[in-house]
């Protein structure tokens, strides 16, 4: 991306006009002008005509943000559904690939998100088991591993692609191998993920993806999205159901025959109207450029901490993604985050409650985070890093 290209992008955004320094991309990143502008005027729509006969034209812009969605994951139209959340969007695929038994076993990676770890509770209470799949040495999820593992009592595979805990990106795609072969179904929370690097649900082989729509993709809080495999939608029975994910026919109570039997009659437009902004935004800007920007910011960043005594990197992999994990000698990483806080420069900070597998095996209670957009500048790094050494000293 040119300079020309990153200060329009900046001009375009209000938190960028702020004075505020942000690097918690990962938490939540800074929305576009127009993508606030598409919120408000669904809402200024509905307080006009009524909220419910907005609703016409409310379903039009979720239509255009399903189709936008569908376009950067390369995926169909009926195979995107939105949710409120990403970890509402993942437990409604895992619950509905019940019943569990005695004896299922799910198989995830080290790094995976505690959120979904929380879901898989019930499928243990059922009598099911979590197991962890070995990484290899550079702290990946380790293919080779997989495959010894498998047996005909795997029910899952589950990967966390891009962790919450650092820069490490998983071999998603190589995973993907391994599961098609053993036609096992394979899930992927790729909310680090979508808006970051390029995602291709057909090259991954996934059956069920999900994303936040607040993080890399700059979209409005309270939205997600969730892809289903069309070929893999009959394997899954929601728990929840209402008029519209089961219309009425004369027959009874119908599922839908696409991903839409995920979503319920009651939903903001208006949020939806900013997510399909924001998608919209990314495909005309190109994930590829986006992921070329933040690999090289991030690097720069990384460089920079390597030479600042009292720094520690916990990133792992081989080639990393734009969220840095470290800790600063003496202090607390929650404190880290909220001492920067006051000098206007955001950060986020994870406790091992984020991704407990992982931070129990490296022994570590919490981490400090930076997390990159193509929003930030040299100038911002300029000001993260003389931050950091002032609190050092």
């Amino acid at each position: 991306m040119s300079p020309a290209e990153v200060k329009q992008l900046r001009d375009d955004t209000p938190g960028c006009q702020s004075g505020i320094v942000h690097f918690n991309h990962a938490g939540a990143s800074l929305p576009s002008q127009a993508t606030l502008d598409a919120i408000i005027e669904q809402l200024q729509r509905e307080a006009r005509d009524g909220p419910m006969e907005a609703g016409e034209h409310g379903a039009v812009l979720v239509e255009k943000a399903r189709r936008a969605a569908a376009h950067l994951l390369n995926a169909p139209a009926s195979s995107i559904a939105f949710a409120s959340s990403g970890s509402t969007a993942w437990s409604m695929a895992f619950q509905a690939l019940g019943p569990w038994q005695p004896g299922d076993r799910i198989l995830v990676g080290r790094h995976e998100w505690g959120g979904n770890l929380a879901s898989m509770d019930l499928a243990v209470q059922a009598g099911a088991r979590v197991e962890v799949i070995p990484c290899d040495v550079s702290g990946a999820v380790c293919p080779l591993a997989l495959e010894s593992m498998i047996d005909a009592r795997v029910k899952l595979i589950d990967l966390t692609w891009l962790p919450a805990n650092g820069g490490l990106i998983n071999p998603a795609q190589a995973i993907g191998d391994v599961a098609r072969r053993h036609a096992i179904p394979y899930f992927i929370d790729a909310g680090q993920a979508v808006g970051q690097v390029p995602v291709d649900v057909h090259a991954l082989q996934c059956d069920v993806l999900k994303s936040a729509g607040r993080k890399h993709l700059r979209g409005p809080r309270g939205t997600a999205l969730l892809y289903v495999r069309p070929e893999f939608l009959e394997r899954l029975n929601p728990a929840q159901r209402d008029v519209f994910s089961a219309p009425w026919t004369a027959q009874g109570f119908d599922l839908r025959n696409d991903a839409r039997r995920f979503e319920t009659s009651e939903s903001s437009f208006a949020l939806l109207a900013g997510l399909g902004n924001a998608l919209q935004e990314m495909n005309r800007l190109g994930v590829e450029r986006v992921w070329e920007r933040v690999s090289h910011t991030s690097e720069r960043i990384r460089e920079a901490l390597r030479g600042m005594a009292g720094i520690t990197l916990h990133d792992l992999g081989i080639r990393q993604s734009g969220l840095i994990a470290f800790n600063l000698a003496g202090w607390d990483a929650f404190e880290l985050k909220r001492r920067l806080g006051l000098k206007r420069i955001n950060i986020g900070a994870n406790g091992v409650a984020y991704t407990p597998l992982d931070m129990q095996a490296r022994g570590l209670e919490s981490v400090a985070r930076v997390s990159v957009s193509p929003l930030n500048t040299e100038h911002d790094i300029e000001l993260l890093i003389a931050a950091l050494q002032a609190l050092r000293d």
